[in-house]
């Protein structure tokens, strides 16, 4: 028994793109909110024990650099916590750990998970470690393209998830990896993402 025509090929990638982003949209809502700064002044962990903010000076006003602090809610004690440079978009991964993109430029952003409580445990995953991880058949993706941006989604099951994305000569319709680094192996792959292309 058939039921009429099917749809138009355009009609069905339409669909399903949007349906891939209203499921990308609600994985993100289930995840910590980012935000970004220094366009935000602080941002309270889970629990509210711990504060993170940034601090005007003189220096971030007259460039790049800023510099976010750690101050413990109970007793008001703080420290400084991580320099950066351009923008930042944060979250509390749980009350000790943080996600950060750190965007560096139009061009180019980086990946951090940082430990509050175990500094030298943090980890950074920018592009030079991106393609040193995944196979020399993608490294050209990396490399040839001058705009590529890595940026932290969440950390589950023992695995730090990445967005790699960008765009340029060798990808001029752009690229759009989900990486995953496994935080007991130390090690990166990445797959293109479901409807980039």
């Amino acid at each position: 028994m058939r039921y009429g025509r099917p749809l138009p090929p355009v009609i069905v990638r339409f669909l399903a793109t949007l349906f891939l982003a209203i499921l990308s949209l609600a994985s993100q809502a289930l995840a910590a909110p980012f935000v970004v700064f220094p366009k935000v002044r602080e941002l309270e962990s889970p629990g509210r024990a711990l504060v993170l903010f940034e601090q005007e000076s003189e220096a971030a006003s007259r460039g790049a650099f800023h510099t976010l602090w750690l101050k413990v809610a109970a007793t008001g004690e703080s420290r400084k916590f991580y320099d950066y440079i351009g923008a930042a978009a944060v979250a509390w991964q749980d009350d000790d750990r943080l996600l950060i993109t750190e965007y560096l430029s139009r061009r180019t952003s980086r990946a951090l998970l940082l430990s509050v409580s175990h500094p030298t445990e943090s980890i950074m995953i920018d592009v030079p470690a991106v393609i040193r991880g995944v196979p020399p058949e993608l490294r050209d993706t990396l490399r040839q393209n001058d705009h590529v941006f890595v940026e932290a989604l969440r950390v589950e099951a023992g695995t730090f998830h990445l967005r790699v994305w960008g765009y340029g000569q060798h990808d001029p319709q752009g690229f759009r990896w989900h990486c995953e680094y496994g935080l007991t192996e130390a090690r990166l792959s990445c797959s293109e993402e479901q409807g980039a292309r």
